[in-house]
């Protein structure tokens, strides 16, 4: 058609039409016929479907029905289960507190394309679209109906984070030293160093915000809880996902990721306690195998500069604490005077108090990897991969060099291994170097393995109790996700000691789980079962109880040429007047015949219209038929002859139908009944097919809506 439109037409005074005339002329002939048909068709079509017997059908009712059941799994089920864990239903503080309120999330690991490598299209975005919806959903549910004064998250914040390449640096290559990939990872990582960079990294960056930074303020709003300074969000502690693990790391990809983060090590008081965060996935390089033969040192060496000053870090934000709540002078006091520099008194850092102006509050150690502790060391009865074991193994002397027995489940525990980029728990000398540095660790908290693990360390790290928190993911293979819940409660004097006749324990924890998403399919399917079955069963009932089938009937040609021939056939069956017997369309003869005239014709009792047309129609065909006898050479019976003149009912001059009586006629019914038998069968599989296919768009496209709003 388009090269038709293309070629120069000549018009009518022998000048050439060019290729935009020509479309304009197409457009102001059969294209605006063309477009009117398409109208007329379209707006047809929807007064059909607008009656009132399809809009209050049954699958439209249907369709509701799965409007609300994807509301509850799309949507309501995650503030019921968040509302569930609200802080008044665990929490058990004296009467009149007023806690901090903090909540742990760990491993989001949002998917990208290190998460399923070679999963086809569309598998692969509707799995990115699946896991960021339920992420999104479970956090604005946690700020909604939370409220939490701080959000602290654990790392490994995305899937391949360390895989795309920086700006910074000509070459972007895997470190001859260290564990080797998989063989799914070799195929794939010259693909994924070639397609996806900075810019990719950046545009992860950006929706890992829409999923956490902006549900922070939008969902949870600016307001902190009573008495607390204000709310804060951390997000800067790095997993091995985000940078590698230890000799491995690449220092571009850190500082990408601090310069977007912030500081991977960092101190904050928040709720009266210091929360102390360390990237031991660089400190790890410290103690690997590689650090002789290999300069490490840009890896781990600002870790260690960090933690060597930890104690100022934790008096200096103490104290400022103390001087926003009880109006205490914050700076350094010094004289006006001119010192040499070699002769100056530097031992006291600027804005440092002293050991003894502050006392040092509860110290929290977050970590992204846990810390060390024996093989089989169990994880409580919250662990959902693999719950304690029935069978326990007993063992002796082998907690960290305690001397006490322990009791050993493999299943229960975290397993003490390593591998390509990563390392289930930390070395135990840099556990043990880690809790002394840091000092007056009270509690630590970490991610990586995905589930939960509490456990209390060996004296050797100071009896310290530890909380491995669950993953935020529904694709990190454990069926319920979740997150923790910390409410802190320390009320202080002016120098940071804990007022008398308040709690011992500061902190309190609460395990809140999201939605299985598993089982919410598994509803889905159920439900589809039901749906399809309830279907079936009126698809079966349309022709045995008579019912109002849903399916249209199909129309053989447009409005207009409906109205014409109904018109046609009102005209002509007036002329022919109602028929009594069932006509029928002669086959065309193979060879040519001459039909016998018409004889007398009686006019049946009780077919008024088809007797006054035969009694005219006999006195206005005389002469025809006069003709006819002359040329008549059949040789059919006197019987035929009689049945073929009783059968004439046409109109003047025409042959009128005739009635075929074959076999079947009396055979009982029994071609009757196999007849109607597959009619009904037909509008069975009509209906099914119809109400499955209205139902099945509908729900999709309101799943769609549900996928797709922000």
């Amino acid at each position: 058609m388009f090269r038709r439109l293309a070629m120069p037409k000549p018009l009518k005074g022998g000048r050439l039409r060019t290729p935009t005339q020509a479309v304009l002329a197409w457009i102001g002939g059969p294209g605006r016929a063309t477009v009117e048909a398409i109208a007329a068709r379209t707006g047809h079509q929807i007064r059909r479907n607008l009656v009132a017997r399809r809009v209050l059908s049954f699958p439209h009712f249907l369709f509701l029905f799965w409007m609300v059941i994807l509301l509850w799994g799309e949507r309501w089920v995650f503030d019921s289960k968040v509302q569930r864990c609200d802080w008044e239903n665990w929490e058990k503080w004296p009467k009149h507190a007023t806690p901090h309120h903090l909540v742990f999330v760990a491993d989001p690991q949002i998917t990208d394309p290190h998460s399923y490598p070679g999963r086809p299209w569309p598998l692969n975005p509707l799995t990115v679209l699946v896991t960021d919806n339920y992420m999104r959903r479970g956090y604005r549910a946690l700020q909604r109906q939370l409220r939490p004064d701080s959000v602290f998250f654990l790392g490994d914040l995305f899937d391949g984070g360390r895989e795309w390449k920086t700006r910074q640096g000509a070459q972007f290559v895997d470190p001859q030293w260290g564990g080797r990939r998989s063989e799914t990872e070799k195929k794939w990582v010259k693909t994924w160093h070639r397609k996806y960079g900075e810019d990719f990294w950046l545009a992860e960056y950006k929706r890992f915000s829409d999923i956490f930074f902006k549900p922070f303020s939008s969902e949870g709003g600016t307001v902190p809880g009573p008495y607390q300074r204000g709310r804060k969000l951390v997000a800067s502690l790095p997993g091995n996902h985000d940078l590698g693990f230890g000799a491995q790391i690449q220092v571009p990809v850190r500082d990408r990721f601090s310069a977007f983060f912030g500081e991977t090590n960092r101190v904050d008081v928040v709720g009266n306690h210091t929360i102390v965060s360390v990237d031991t996935v660089s400190l790890s390089a410290d103690t690997s195998a590689y650090k002789d033969a290999h300069n490490l040192k840009p890896i781990y060496g600002p870790v260690h500069d960090f933690l060597d000053e930890v104690p100022v870090l934790k008096r200096k934000l103490a104290y400022e604490e103390l001087g926003v709540w009880h109006g205490v002078d914050r700076d350094l006091k010094l004289h006006h005077k001119v010192e040499d520099v070699n002769s100056a008194d530097l031992s006291r850092v600027l804005r440092d108090p002293g050991t003894d102006a502050v006392a040092d509050l509860p110290t929290i150690l977050l970590t992204h990897v846990p810390l060390f502790r024996p093989p089989g060391t169990p994880c409580g009865p919250l662990r959902e991969h693999w719950p304690p074991s029935t069978k326990k193994q007993s063992s002796r002397g082998k907690n960290d060099g305690s001397g006490e027995s322990t009791t050993r489940d493999d299943r229960n525990a975290i397993s003490i291994s390593a591998g390509y980029q990563y390392s289930n728990v930390l070395s135990e000398a840099d556990s043990v170097s880690l809790v002394k540095k840091v000092g007056n660790v009270v509690h630590v908290f970490s991610g990586d393995d995905h589930d939960y693990c509490e456990l209390t360390h060996s004296p050797s790290k100071g009896y310290v109790r530890e909380i491995t928190v669950k993953s935020f993911s529904m694709a990190m293979g454990i069926p319920t996700p979740g997150f923790l819940m910390v409410s802190l409660y320390n009320p202080i004097d002016a120098k940071g000691n804990s007022i008398p006749g308040n709690p011992e324990m500061t902190l309190q924890t609460h395990l809140c789980l999201l939605p299985n998403q598993f089982r919410t399919y598994m509803k889905y399917v159920t439900l589809v079962a039901v749906s399809l079955i309830l279907l079936c069963i009126r698809a079966f009932l349309v022709p045995v109880l008579q019912l109002t089938p849903f399916a249209l009937e199909p129309e053989s040609a447009t409005p207009a040429a409906s109205s014409s021939s109904s018109s046609s056939s009102s005209s002509s069956s007036s002329s022919f007047g109602s028929s009594v017997l069932p006509m029928y369309k002669d086959k065309p003869q193979t060879k040519a015949k001459t039909e016998p005239p018409e004889r007398a014709y009686t006019p049946l009792r009780g077919s008024t219209g088809a007797a006054s047309s035969g009694m005219r129609g006999e006195s206005a065909s005389a002469a025809t038929t006069s003709d006819s006898s002359a040329r008549w050479t059949s040789k059919k019976s006197r019987s035929s002859q009689r049945w073929a003149g009783a059968a004439g009912m046409g109109a003047a001059g025409g042959t009128g139908p005739r009635i075929h009586l074959q076999d079947p006629f009396y055979d009982g019914g029994k071609s009757w009944k196999s007849g109607r038998g597959r009619r009904e069968l037909g509008v069975c599989v009509r209906e099914m097919w119809t109400t499955t296919w209205r139902l099945v768009w509908m729900t999709g496209l309101f799943w769609g809506y549900l996928a797709r709003e922000r």
